[in-house]
């Protein structure tokens, strides 16, 4: 099967982007936005609407397999590509890319993929923005051709075996978002609140006591109004805010997850990036030491790394070093589809988790696609996504995934 015609709409994302940098620099809340000038490049605001370029591909028969390119809500952090911004990458589309994809063979989703996201244009490697829907486009377009689930195809062409049942699903709730958590807990998410504390001051408080009290209320609640049995595990996401409160001291850092566990009591814990250092190398040397006196410690929470660990050379360098009990994989900094493929099995033959992440600023499609990514790969859990309602992105994710194993002869 070839593709006949390459076809694309500048299109909404599921949510905004962040300004994370200026967040940090302790920019005030109003409302939903915040009051203060952008710090990081291509902001016009510190909070502002996400875009998305939807790729769509035409093939011989008249079906049409598309993928949508969009970025992180904190795009321009940490090491990532810049803000996505449609206009300066819509001549590519109409150019190059139309050029290189129209008439091609699609029967096999890897070597276009890899092909397309080694190329540069302008003197740059693509956007990995841009790389990520492309790659959905391709993956969509060869389970069309040969009438298969997207899972089975990565499985055929990876060698990776499918998961018999839905992977995890970590679902969010922000931290004054009750009636999000309610649902959540009533649905029997997986994982849950995830939340953002992005300030220390603000989020943790200057004694760490806001986090511990949020903690608990999130614990008191699962007992309240959960089913008898259900036992989520706990993820909070605190983007480097530990290290902040803490001045980067390991053993502070340590000992304070250490009483987030008390609280959380005989739950399972997991806390995402509760540092941010200043560059790679003192992120993987950071979260070596951390893991370490967690460990030590004995109380069992998983740390994970998320910034700094961005493109499928940092997944592979943090995973040989042991950097963390769990590796972000965030779809849309990889890029390609190919490189999250290769990065999750990667790390998992390393002995580490994965959380298979993404960003609520994606969309419906790129959702759907990477139920199937994490069918056919296995990572420790998936985050909920597009949109922050909660409900809308584990809705599509878990149906996707329930779908599909029927589809493939198994009955979760």
């Amino acid at each position: 099967m070839k593709i006949k015609e390459v076809l694309y709409t500048v299109c909404e994302s599921g949510l905004f982007n962040k300004d994370l940098m200026a967040m940090k620099a302790g920019a005030k809340a109003d409302g939903f936005t915040y009051i203060g000038e952008p710090v990081t490049p291509g902001f016009k605001r510190i909070v502002q609407p996400g875009a998305a370029i939807s790729i769509m591909l035409r093939l011989e028969d008249g079906q049409v397999a598309f993928g949508d390119c969009s970025d992180v809500i904190f795009a321009g952090a940490a090491g990532r590509d810049p803000l996505f911004q449609p206009a300066e990458h819509e001549g590519f589309i109409q150019g190059e890319l139309k050029e290189r994809l129209t008439g091609r063979d699609i029967s096999r989703f890897r070597p276009v993929a890899e092909e397309i996201d080694k190329l540069s244009w302008q003197g740059k490697r693509l956007h990995t923005a841009l790389r990520y829907g492309i790659s959905q486009a391709l993956l969509n377009a060869t389970s069309l051709a040969g009438h298969a689930p997207m899972a089975r195809v990565i499985s055929d062409e990876y060698g990776c075996p499918i998961a018999r049942k839905p992977v995890p699903i970590l679902v969010s709730a922000g931290t004054r978002e009750w009636a999000r958590l309610d649902r959540a807990i009533l649905k029997k998410a997986d994982l849950l609140p995830h939340s953002s504390f992005t300030n220390a001051e603000r989020d943790l408080g200057l004694q760490g006591e806001k986090l511990l009290e949020y903690a608990g209320q999130v614990v008191k609640r699962i007992k309240e109004i959960g089913e008898p049995g259900y036992r989520p595990t706990i993820h909070l996401d605190c983007y480097g805010t530990m290290g902040d409160l803490y001045g980067g001291d390991i053993e502070r850092v340590a000992s304070y997850i250490g009483k987030v566990k008390e609280v959380v009591g005989d739950l399972d814990l997991m806390i995402e990036a509760p540092i941010i250092a200043e560059n790679r190398a003192a992120q993987i040397e950071a979260y070596q030491a951390l893991c370490a006196v967690v460990r030590r410690h004995g109380h069992g929470t998983q740390i994970i790394v998320d910034e700094w660990c961005n493109d499928l050379q940092d997944v592979k360098d943090f995973a040989d070093a042991g950097a963390g009990d769990l590796l972000q994989i965030k779809m849309p900094d990889l890029g390609g589809l190919t490189d999250t493929i290769e990065g999750v099995l990667y790390a998992r033959g390393k002995g580490l988790g994965v959380s298979l992440g993404g960003s609520l600023n994606e969309t419906d499609q790129a959702s759907r696609i990477s139920a199937h990514v994490a069918l056919a790969t296995q990572p420790t859990y998936i985050y909920a996504k597009p949109g922050n309602g909660g409900d809308e992105g584990f809705m599509i994710q878990k149906n996707e995934m329930l779908r599909t194993l029927v589809l493939l002869g198994v009955r979760p």
